[in-house]
């Protein structure tokens, strides 16, 4: 009886000690991973500011609403009433690598608005920059999030309520070309197959210095002419107008072209 006792006394033991270890297991398995460190902030004297400018042009000439007449590659004879577009989700490239990233900036650049035309971003850690990537247009997520305000607000006549998204370049205007003499471009869409949205990469010509004590700036040139040549030309004899669709893609793959750096002011 007394061998029995102690053999069922060993059994339950090992049950037990191995019930324990599993136990020890399951809980180490389950262990929180340990928090990254917060990051260091850096210190304001550590940050600078810089000013975009965006200077709208045809060709080589400025943009003059209304009274400016200009022609395209197809040789049409045009000039523009409206001119407004996206800039949004801006980044600059260290010439370490490292990048500054704009998060959540929409901008709405409009001819008819001089105030517009210049960007201010601040917060940028101070160092030398040799490029920078922006998106013509609005991403999908703030496409699909209901009313906004800012850039974003749908009284800037950016948005289709009809078609809930926005229109991320405004082209208007006539030309004794087009039939009824019209041009109307409102390009816009964000789903497959006539997703206009485009990344555009530039390259500085020389280094911007970010500063704590100066405001630097980057001066682009936006050309309306770009819209409607290369890859493909547009005749507006038979391409006058074109509010999302097939046609948008067309011009979208025109306009990623439309943007360039014009020169780099290091103050």
């Amino acid at each position: 009886m007394i061998k029995k006792t102690l053999v069922f006394a060993i059994i339950l033991a090992t049950i037990s000690f191995n019930a324990c270890k599993k136990d020890e297991a399951v809980t180490e398995e389950n262990l929180p991973e340990t928090p990254a460190p917060t990051p260091t902030p850096i210190p304001a004297s550590q940050l600078g500011t810089i000013n975009i400018d965006f200077d709208n042009m045809v060709g080589t000439n400025d943009l003059v609403l209304n009274t400016g007449s200009y022609t395209n590659a197809a040789g049409n004879p045009f000039n523009v009433t409206k001119f407004i577009y996206y800039i949004s989700n801006i980044k600059l490239t260290k010439t370490d690598g490292t990048k500054f990233i704009d998060n959540n900036s929409y901008y709405l650049i409009n001819e008819a608005t001089v105030s517009s035309q210049s960007l201010t971003l601040d917060s940028i850690p101070v160092g030398d920059y040799n490029a920078m990537e922006f998106v013509i247009g609005v991403d999908s997520t703030r496409n699909v999030s209901g009313a906004q305000t800012g850039a974003l607000d749908p009284t800037n006549d950016m948005f289709w309520t009809w078609n809930s998204g926005y229109i991320f370049v405004k082209m208007e205007g006539t030309s004794t070309s087009a039939p009824s003499s019209d041009l109307t471009f409102h390009i816009g869409g964000f789903k497959a197959p006539n997703n206009t949205i485009r990344t555009v990469n530039r390259s500085f010509p020389t280094n911007l210095s970010v500063k704590n004590t100066t405001v630097s700036k980057v001066k682009m040139k936006t050309d309306v002419l770009e819209m409607f040549t290369s890859p493909q030309n547009i005749d507006f004899s038979t391409f006058n107008s074109t509010m999302g669709g097939p046609t948008s893609v067309t011009v979208a793959n025109n306009y990623v072209d439309m943007i360039t750096v014009k020169e780099i002011i290091n103050n």
